[in-house]
């Protein structure tokens, strides 16, 4: 007989660790360990291999995500990264979301795959988990599902695409889409230059290249601490993101081993200086539902107004399309996130903890004093004077509407016009280019039945298109109102995220064609001139009835999704108990 352990004996800690973590149900843990360890050793893993701490890799890489199209190079460099640092990486795959590829709406699985990704955290046995992201709803997916598995965390952003050329002019994904299309319905350029200008806007794989959702979302995990320092900017194809990846596997194992789990990082602290960030690079719209869910998983609740007042105080700096002209490698080139966060100091929280183990502080001293650039404009030099959005209330929003105010027009802050209504998105498309549409360019555009229930999955049609009439005669700009959303890369004088929804019941659902629609942006007011009483009219006349679905996926979004102001979750995977809000 001998003393000696048994190979095969669970840990003493409740939830173990390395391969002896969250040990399958046989009834018998001694046996769940042996079973395990049997089947592994069948892709040829020794002994020594498996007592290292097990570093999960979640692989996103998808045929249907060129955002994603470098995941196989990033996922062997963080895998070199987790070997040379001690530990063992074991990548799984998670559900894969791209913008453009997601019927009807990417926004409509993103918290499926939250889910996907939290459970696979909790079911698999691993010590800290990497996860790999970059299209607009994979990284907030990632960091939803994360936040409520409560690992060791860390994120590692695909990168932005390299831009283009088109006839002598640089052009990137998708503001550059955007603009180019609206000069196509406006007659100014022909099929075959469009055509052209389609091979050009993306030059390689990774995400918009742009202040898109996606490179919002990048900052936003650098200034939550959730990736190395350096990881929100180097382009998809540099070397830099892959040396990022390999530092990332790396970092995993360090956070293993000292037990830094995600609640350490993702503080109010923390989502107080993403939020300030958000503000200060002109960030997408999208990343206020994003941070909401985000924070909602770790009871915190979003306070807009509390965000508004922090806009009033926060200049955008960040001189990137669409509120600037540059794009995403020239902010790299320009230092990153360091530059950014230097010039942000005195409104931060410096002491808030990031993966590393150090602190927001801390890291910035390391990074050094910076260098002359012309991408991140100094405090006193702003692109814009306030944060790029700004929340908007009135009777038309009781709780409440976004406007991206740094890329909107300066002249139609301040509006009062006729609504030209479309009941949703079938509608629009079969009227906004009819040349006997009622329009004019001083009108309010409004678009029903896009928020969260209504689509369902609150897609980006907020961006509702010049109608064809006015951007033939040179309309580039008109007020447009909804209760959906909007690409990061669009711009306009746009009102989104209007709660609660039309589908829902909001006063939204009740406007009517040649109702007079008031937007005061200094105000932080959208205003419909219709009485309570006559609201209440209209509501009895014509109620609203919720849209419902017999089974799947659909039906569990449709009864359990919340609205804007919550982050779009569905209600169940919200932390139980609320336990503050954010900012303070």
């Amino acid at each position: 007989m001998t003393d000696d352990k048994s190979p095969f004996e669970p840990d003493d800690a409740a939830d173990g660790s390395g391969m002896r973590k969250g040990l399958t149900s046989y009834g018998d843990q001694g046996f769940s360990l042996f079973l395990r360890k049997a089947f592994i050793k069948g892709a040829g893993f020794t002994d020594a291999a498996l007592d290292r701490p097990v570093i999960g890799i979640s692989n996103t890489g998808s045929a249907y995500n060129p955002c994603h199209g470098n995941a196989p190079q990033l996922v062997e460099a963080v895998k070199r990264g987790v070997m040379l640092a001690g530990g063992l990486p074991m990548d799984f795959p998670t559900i894969s979301i791209h913008e453009s590829f997601a019927a009807p709406t990417s926004m409509y699985l993103r918290n499926l795959m939250s889910m996907d990704t939290e459970e696979m955290v909790r079911a698999q046995p691993m010590d800290a988990v990497v996860l790999i992201g970059g299209c607009d709803k994979t990284v907030p997916a990632q960091l939803m599902g994360a936040a409520s598995a409560g690992i060791p965390s860390i994120q590692l952003i695909t990168g932005s695409m390299l831009t283009g050329g088109h006839r002598g002019e640089r052009v990137g994904a998708c503001t550059d889409c955007r603009r180019y299309w609206g000069k196509y319905r406006a007659g100014e350029i022909d099929a075959e230059e469009i055509a052209d200008v389609n091979n050009q806007l993306v030059a390689s794989v990774g995400t918009c290249s742009v202040m898109g959702t996606a490179s919002t979302m990048a900052c936003i995990a650098e200034a939550l601490g959730m990736t190395v320092p350096g990881g929100a900017s180097p382009p998809a194809v540099t070397a830099d993101r892959i040396r990022i990846a390999e530092q990332t596997g790396a970092q995993a194992v360090q956070m293993a081993r000292t037990g830094l789990t995600i609640d350490k990082v993702l503080t109010p602290e923390a989502f107080e200086n993403a939020m300030r960030v958000l503000l200060a690079i002109g960030g997408s719209t999208n990343g206020i539902v994003h941070l909401a869910a985000i924070a909602g998983r770790m009871g915190l609740e979003t306070d807009l107004a509390a965000l508004d007042r922090m806009g009033r105080e926060t200049p955008v700096l960040l001189d990137l399309k669409p509120s600037g002209q540059w794009y995403m490698e020239d902010f790299h080139h320009a230092g990153g996130m360091a530059t950014l966060l230097r010039e942000l100091k005195p409104l931060l929280h410096l002491g808030a903890m990031t993966v590393t183990g150090r602190t927001l502080g801390e890291e910035l001293e390391r990074a050094g004093s910076g260098f002359q650039q012309i991408v991140v404009r100094p405090i006193g030099n702003p692109v814009y004077p306030q944060g790029g959005m700004a929340v908007l209330r009135g009777n038309l929003a009781p709780g409440g509407a976004i406007i991206k105010q740094s890329a909107a027009d300066p002249k139609l802050m301040e509006h009062e016009g006729r609504a030209v209504v479309f009941e949703n998105i079938e509608d629009l498309v079969r009227r906004i280019d009819s040349d006997a549409l009622d329009v004019t360019a001083q009108d309010v555009l409004v678009l029903k039945n896009i928020g969260p229930k209504g689509a369902p999955g609150m897609p980006e049609a907020g961006y509702i298109p010049i109608p064809r009439k006015l951007a033939r005669a040179g309309v580039k700009d008109i007020v447009r109102i909804s209760d959906g959303r909007m690409s990061g890369t669009a711009f306009g004088t746009i009102v989104l995220h209007v709660t609660p929804e039309s589908a829902a019941g909001g006063p939204l659902a009740h406007v009517r064609n040649g109702d007079r629609i008031r937007l005061s942006v200094e105000r932080r007011e959208i205003a419909l001139l219709v009485s309570a009483e006559e609201l209440a009219r209209r509501a009895q006349e014509r109620p609203v009835t919720a849209p419902t679905a017999e089974r799947g996926y659909r039906k569990l979004f449709l009864q359990t999704v919340t609205q804007a102001d919550l982050g779009v979750d569905f209600d169940f995977l919200r932390a139980a108990r609320m336990v503050g809000k954010v900012p303070r």
